[in-house]
């Protein structure tokens, strides 16, 4: 075999890590037409954060486990509504079965996940060092200048402080908590490997999105709690908390 380094032949890719923010589904039953208005509902709530997005279908907590899982109608609903499904997460052998033959990606449920590597460095606000002890705490990744419209920040272990406000367009996905010294003005998706302990801290609320675990809320929900105050974030029984830190 020719070692195409060797000759200097160059190649046409290669691969890298792409760590990627996905949007999950989690379905608890399936009726193709409640499917589909539930589907227009959440995209009427928030339709600039819909469009186009790559949707991932977790079946962790699928109910109808005797039923076939029609993934074709699943697709089709949602490329509809300009949504791409591109996986399935979860699921038993059957239903795997069904999700590969409908060319779908398959990705290992939560108590299987590996955990993810580390993305590639990109064009990015300035991050101060890091400093941990061997085996305890991940530290925290401290970012000194704003967060600017299209920048992603993403700590896969531990927090993110940011000491600055993180414009609108942006996004800070971290597997602890998010604390913002400024305006939220972006996206913040907090605990995003399921930890629902997490919280997100900020000096003034005026996010697109806040998420913790995978709950969410949009800019429309948030402006009658805390809007363009001092707030945390947190998680209680499956809802989306907003205290003004002075009542914390």
């Amino acid at each position: 075999m020719t070692d195409t380094a060797s000759t200097g032949v160059q190649q046409s890719f290669q691969f890298k890590s792409a760590n990627i923010s996905l949007t999950a589904l989690e379905l608890y039953y399936f009726d193709n037409d409640e499917f589909e208005t539930n589907l227009r509902e959440k995209i009427n709530q928030a339709p600039g954060f819909f469009k186009d997005i790559p949707l991932i279908i977790s079946l962790e907590r699928y109910e109808g486990l005797d039923s076939e899982l029609d993934f074709f109608k699943i697709i089709g609903t949602c490329r509809r509504h300009n949504i791409q499904v591109i996986g399935v997460r979860g699921g038993n052998e059957d239903q795997r079965r069904l999700a590969r033959g409908a060319s779908l990606a398959l990705l290992p449920g939560s108590s299987q996940r590996e955990k993810p590597q580390e993305p590639e460095a990109a064009a990015e606000p300035e991050s101060e060092p890091q400093t941990g002890q061997p085996g305890g705490p991940a530290p925290a990744r401290i970012i000194s200048n704003p967060v600017r419209s299209g920048q992603q920040i993403h700590a896969p272990e531990g927090d993110v402080i940011v000491l600055g406000p993180v414009q609108a367009g942006a996004e800070i996905l971290a597997a602890g908590n998010i604390h913002v010294y400024g305006p939220l003005r972006g996206r913040a998706l907090a605990g995003i490997h399921g930890g629902e302990s997490a919280r997100i801290f900020c000096q003034s609320l005026e996010a697109e999105l806040v998420s913790i675990a995978g709950h969410y809320k949009i800019s429309e929900d948030l402006q009658d709690n805390g809007w363009k105050n001092a707030v945390q974030i947190q998680l209680r029984d499956d809802l989306l908390v907003v205290t003004p830190l002075d009542k914390a």
